[in-house]
């Protein structure tokens, strides 16, 4: 998925694979992208890999339309999900994900990667979910790395794969949800909230069951809070 100015307006270039990329809009300065499963996903041995490029003064909107669920793989092997997104320098990716829920018997490495150039920001939200109604959930291992001009701004490995571990006061405890919200390249304000040795913002809650999640608002108050894009919707400089 690549979003990028070509001197008359915003094109975006589509690739398909086990996802299916629909542009549901576009303005001067950038594009809103729904990404909408082309099969059930994940299953055993099922590598997903997402590569987004947000051009110089652009701006792309991610849009997941269902969650994911990582499926029981009956001892078969692991399933990969892998985004890694390049921002340009003044641009701006928006990615507010729906739960991703890892089902017992499941077995998940999710990576997820992000450079961006000097005057980008990312905004992204993620919702990991253990089980589906009445399941304890699978194995999955969360990393994170982000940089920032080159230099890192986030390194994080969650390790959840043994329940008996994940379940320490140190990780969730007896929740099986975690949705995180993260800023980079900019520091967002807020009450309960971590900030960064750099430029950026991660805000956490624990739960039983996504939809309780306080976060909403947050994300809702630190998108306000970007800057405006370069160009607004009729070409003139912002």
């Amino acid at each position: 998925m690549h979003v990028r100015a070509d001197g008359t307006g915003i094109a975006v270039d589509l690739a398909t694979t086990a996802l299916l990329p629909r542009v549901l809009s576009t303005t001067a300065h950038g594009a809103r992208v729904a990404l909408v499963g082309a099969r059930a996903l994940l299953l055993a041995g099922d590598e997903v890999h997402l590569d987004v490029v947000v051009g110089d003064g652009c701006a792309l909107d991610v849009v997941e339309v269902a969650g994911t669920v990582a499926y029981d793989g009956r001892g078969g092997p692991p399933s990969a999900w892998t985004v890694r997104a390049r921002v340009g320098d003044g641009a701006r990716l928006l990615w507010h994900g729906e739960p991703f829920v890892v089902a017992s018997g499941a077995d998940v490495v999710r990576r997820v990667e992000v450079d961006l150039a000097a005057g980008a920001r990312a905004l992204l939200r993620d919702v990991l979910v253990l089980g589906r109604s009445g399941e304890e959930g699978g194995a999955l291992l969360a990393t994170t790395r982000a940089r920032l001009a080159g230099r890192a701004l986030l390194a994080e490995d969650l390790d959840l794969r043994e329940p008996g571990v994940r379940r320490s006061p140190a990780l969730l405890g007896a929740a099986r949800c975690l949705d995180t919200v993260t800023l980079l390249g900019a520091r967002g304000e807020g009450g309960d909230v971590f900030q960064l040795e750099g430029p950026g913002s991660q805000a956490r809650a624990l739960l039983g069951d996504a939809h309780t999640s306080p976060l909403g608002p947050l994300w809702a108050r630190w998108r306000a809070g970007l800057p405006q894009p370069l160009r607004d919707d009729a070409g003139v400089p912002a």
